[in-house]
């Protein structure tokens, strides 16, 4: 598990009329600071990754299912040069926060569109942009993208 990412397993209640769940709070360990809130869809067959920057985000897989990818590049960090892959969705809700130096990027699985809500703790600003692009094939981070894991780090 790469240092500082933190992944909360999100316990759903469920019951005639649909259900609830609660994803972030604050004093929790994945809540950080929110200066913009996102909500993408990503259509079967599209990689999206890698980025990274230097503020925290905090994802959430809430429409369909999705091959998470984190990799340290921290050049302090004790986990830096790792990847950590992770099973995420409807069917396995879970919260993941991303420490700044940590590339990060995901793979719809299924046939539907996957859906993501983020939380940044940094806003967007085209006229200052501080994400870099890491191409999903890159040898600098080498992830196998048919690969899938065994188990959750949850």
């Amino acid at each position: 598990m790469i240092k500082d990412v933190v992944i909360k397993k999100v316990n759903v209640h469920k019951d005639e009329r649909g259900f609830f769940a609660e994803l972030i709070k604050f004093g929790e360990s994945t809540f950080h600071e929110v200066l913009q809130t996102s909500y993408s869809e990503t259509k079967h067959g599209v990689i999206k990754a890698f980025h990274i920057h230097n503020y925290w985000e905090v994802w959430c897989i809430i429409k369909g299912e999705a091959l998470v990818v984190l990799h340290d590049l921290r050049p302090d960090s004790a986990t830096k040069g790792e990847t950590q892959a992770i099973l995420a969705g409807e069917k396995n809700i879970l919260v993941i926060a991303i420490p700044g130096g940590v590339a990060h990027g995901y793979k719809p699985l299924g046939k539907n569109n996957m859906g993501i809500i983020y939380h940044s703790s940094e806003a967007y600003n085209p006229k200052n942009v501080t994400i870099r692009t890491i191409p999903h094939d890159s040898p600098e981070i080498g992830f196998d993208w048919e690969t899938l894991p065994h188990e959750n780090h949850s």
